[in-house]
């Protein structure tokens, strides 16, 4: 009699997973990659699929850190391979776009250097699903979707959360490492999802962790939102993405504020500055402001984003993302990137206006990871299996609810409350914080903010690092950040033990 049978459960078998051996830089580890059901009143509804790279006799007291990307609806695999596990992408220094076809090579930055690593894939995304009705009778690998259930149920700020609490206790019941120091890491919505599992996890499952890992992390969506595309009422996402604005900008040779070659922190300091003082003020009293001291204001802006004045006048001094990509290298026909505003490409549409193309250190990548992963899972680690790996999967994103609301006027909230619960709760969990300078799309300001308005009890505050690197979004993909990066989580992560 299975276990399943034996507890009551309903018998259901997963895809058949893969486990291989290998050696990184004198660690024996073995690589497995697998699927962990998720169950609701002990039937099976979902499949999480994981790689878990675990030290060989190393003990149950070594460290693991779970790790997982955001979107919501993205699967693990830039994290996977482009900084934490043994085998990465090949980039250039620069972070720019490697050549097709891509090439994994041996990561000497590997986190497997001071603790396992398990790599999530969150449902609807990589190779994790929602269980069908009838796959449930079979065990059969179908993806189609059915009437009787629905194929979205994961797709909400809660749900996503429950499984991942889910999945965490149960791997570790799995695997006996309950005695072990335990992480969790999260990149962008991925950083929401570790945010707010800093509470859940101890209220839920009763996971006590050691450390907390926020990169690029979105931690309050609703400021996400402004920047992109939406709120001319807002005040706070306009002035967090203004500091990146001016180092990309200088970065660029286009600030009119900075000689060319000044140092970054000057760039950033006197961005800062100017965000929290007369451009607040000006986003907050509109028309209310003498002319004069608007005029004053829209000048400097454009001085620190390189922008044209008039642009800027037009705007309102709000100039959205996808505005300031286009326009700040416009004569030379170049878009800068979102997620990275040093990495430039050709504009495909430069008579067009707003910028209609895709960006390209985001969509540029994709065809990258996806053979990447492909290539490292199937031939690899030996996995087989007739799923499409779904790096970035847009019916996860299109079908994202808040299913946290209680009416309709209820907004997404945020993740710094339940960070700050968490920490509060358990003395001795860690935090370590961080950005890329040149990020965009999550820009590093918002998380600084955050953290000076936290009102943190001074126990809390010394347990909490912020720091930011080169590069942007994905910094890691820069070779000198990627090697600060993981030598700062390795001190991060032995003091946090």
């Amino acid at each position: 009699m299975s276990d399943d049978q034996h507890e009551g459960k309903e018998a259901y078998e997963p895809p058949r997973g893969a486990s291989t051996t290998a050696t990184w830089n004198a660690i024996p580890y073995t690589a497995t990659a697998e699927w962990f059901v998720l169950r609701k009143k002990e039937k099976p509804t979902a499949e999480i699929f994981s790689v878990a790279y675990l030290a060989q006799d190393a003990g149950p007291d070594r460290p693991v850190t779970f790790v997982f990307n955001g979107g919501p609806g993205a699967g693990s695999a830039y994290l996977h391979l482009g900084v934490v596990g043994p085998k990465r992408l090949r980039f250039p220094a620069d972070g720019s776009l490697p050549a097709l076809p891509p090439r994994l090579e041996h990561n000497e930055d590997s986190w497997l250097a001071f603790t396992d690593l398990v790599l999530i894939d969150p449902v609807g995304t990589g190779f994790s699903r929602v269980i069908e009705p009838d796959d449930a009778k079979d065990g059969a690998d179908k993806t189609g979707e059915s009437k009787e259930t629905d194929p979205h149920q994961y797709f909400g700020t809660v749900r996503d959360l429950e499984a991942m609490c889910e999945f965490i206790s149960g791997w570790l019941s799995q695997n006996r490492r309950w005695g072990a120091p335990l992480f969790v890491a999260g990149e962008s919505y991925g950083g929401y999802r570790a945010g707010r599992l800093t509470r859940m996890l101890q209220e839920q499952p009763g996971v006590g962790l050691n450390g907390v890992i926020l990169i690029s992390p979105a931690l309050e969506p609703a400021y996400l939102a402004t920047s992109m595309g939406w709120g001319d009422y807002a005040v706070e996402p306009w002035i967090d993405v203004l500091p990146t604005m001016a180092a990309t900008a200088a970065h660029h040779g286009r600030s009119r504020a900075f000689r060319t070659g000044a140092p970054l922190e000057d760039v950033l300091s006197a961005a800062e500055e100017f965000a929290t003082g007369d451009y607040a003020t000006f986003l907050t009293r509109g028309a209310a402001m003498p002319v004069e001291d608007r005029d004053r204001v829209i000048n400097r802006f454009a001085d620190l984003t390189g922008l044209d004045p008039e642009l800027v006048r037009r705007a309102e001094g709000r100039v959205r993302v996808h505005r300031f990509k286009k326009e700040l290298l416009r004569d030379q026909g170049k878009v800068v990137g979102a997620y990275d505003g040093t990495i430039l490409g050709p504009d495909p549409f430069p008579d067009r206006d707003p910028y209609e193309g895709a960006d390209l250190t985001l969509t540029g990548a994709y065809s990258v990871y996806t053979a990447a992963v492909n290539q490292h899972l199937r031939s690899e680690i030996g996995l087989e299996t007739h799923r499409e790996y779904k790096l970035l999967a847009t019916d996860v994103i299109m079908h994202w609810k808040n299913d946290d609301a209680q009416f309709y006027l209820q907004g997404c909230p945020g993740a710094v409350d339940d960070f700050r619960y968490g920490m509060a709760m358990s003395p001795h969990t860690r935090a370590f914080i961080t950005h890329g300078w040149y990020d965009l799309m999550t820009p590093y300001y918002t998380s600084d903010r955050m953290r000076n308005l936290m009102r943190l009890d001074e126990s809390v505050a010394d347990r909490i690092t912020v720091r930011h690197f080169g590069g942007g979004h994905m910094f890691y993909a820069w070779e000198e950040s990627r090697r600060a990066f993981s030598s700062a989580i390795a001190e991060f992560v032995a003091d946090a033990v």
